[in-house]
């Protein structure tokens, strides 16, 4: 994904034959214009932002978004509203934005899902409203959050080796569950599925409450997701926490192993993670952009936001915008390439 292209600065020709007034009008013109940027970035904002979350409220985005909100708001003193847009696996939202005044009084928090779409809506039967790399650019990496595995109390296993055995041996007797079709949750456990050779069968939901709710049910017997939606119910004793996927525990529950600790390689630094990161349209200006990653790295990364998102079980980030861009556009080629080896349709 990559923002709009700059307009080429305009040059100024100097030469022996125009009068010493029409260069110095002409200089003048060019260090207007040159001051252009500054001057809109000191500018910005002039009037309120929106921050759009292509999810239901209470979820892993909307609890992203309104962090920043609020910092936001007391570092621009300006008005900042979060405005959710829930529906298709974030497309709703996200093409809000494409389409919205590229301004900068409107940007979006996504998460990988995002990355996922441009593989999962790249046929002409199921295609994205937005071109990724020309309507829209990256601003800043929130944070990342490596995914939790938790389990209904009642299932007959107690942790992920026993799980996985209890997979081999029981074909299609496991059911997941995710937050949507093409979710991180559902991607990361059909990445589980392949690296350890099982059949669990997927039974998508619209939204991470709904799924957390059946798995506290019975309905289904594992579900992954963001650490946040999951360690509350894990220490209440209404799940069971079995695996971090990723190579490191989280200061949440640190008593929560790694999938890798127990003898289930293939899910090493974030490769089953979800993460949350702030778009805008691709056409707003590069220093209102530029500003904005700024402004929202100083708040990621200050010490009460650092401690919030330790209890959510997510790491901080920050970057710049191209950092960002440039995350996104390995995250699009690692979820494509599960998307295609595990057979992953649109819904």
């Amino acid at each position: 994904m990559s923002a709009a292209q700059p307009a080429a600065p305009a040059e100024v020709t100097f030469t022996r034959r125009r009068f010493n007034l029409m260069a110095t009008a002409s200089a003048a013109a060019a260090a207007s214009t040159v001051g252009a940027p500054l001057f809109a970035q000191n500018a910005w904002p002039n009037k309120p932002i929106r921050i759009i979350v292509p999810y239901t409220p209470g979820g892993f985005t909307d609890q992203m978004a309104r962090i920043v909100q609020v910092g936001l708001q007391n570092r621009l003193q300006q008005t900042v509203t979060v405005d959710n847009k829930p529906g298709a696996n974030s497309i709703i939202g996200v093409d809000l934005l494409a389409k919205a005044p590229a301004d900068g009084s409107t940007f979006a928090v996504v998460i990988a899902a995002y990355a996922a779409n441009t593989t999962l809506y790249s046929t002409p039967t199921a295609k994205l409203p937005y071109n990724p790399r020309k309507d829209l650019t990256g601003v800043s990496l929130l944070g990342i959050s490596p995914l939790l595995a938790a389990i209904n109390n009642d299932a007959p296993f107690k942790n992920a080796r026993e799980l996985i055995a209890y997979a081999r041996a029981n074909p299609g007797k496991v059911a997941f569950g995710s937050s949507g079709n093409g979710s991180a949750a559902h991607l990361t456990s059909e990445l589980l599925k392949s690296l350890t050779k099982t059949y669990m069968v997927h039974i998508p939901y619209r939204g991470a409450v709904p799924a957390l709710t059946d798995l506290m049910g019975g309905q289904i017997q594992l579900f992954l997701d963001a650490a946040t939606g999951l360690i509350t119910q894990g220490k209440a004793g209404k799940v069971r926490l079995i695996g971090v996927a990723s190579d490191r525990r989280l200061p949440a529950v640190p008593d929560v192993p790694t999938f890798m600790e127990q003898g289930i390689p293939g899910l090493e630094g974030f490769t089953g993670s979800t993460w949350a990161g702030m778009l805008a349209p691709a056409a707003t200006p590069k220093d209102i952009v530029k500003r904005m990653s700024d402004e929202v790295g100083k708040i990621i990364k200050s010490d009460e936001t650092r401690a919030r998102l330790d209890a959510m079980g997510t790491i901080a980030a920050g970057g710049s915008p191209e950092e960002f861009d440039a995350f996104i556009a390995l995250e699009t080629a690692k979820w494509a390439k599960v998307i295609k080896d595990a057979g992953v349709k649109a819904d």
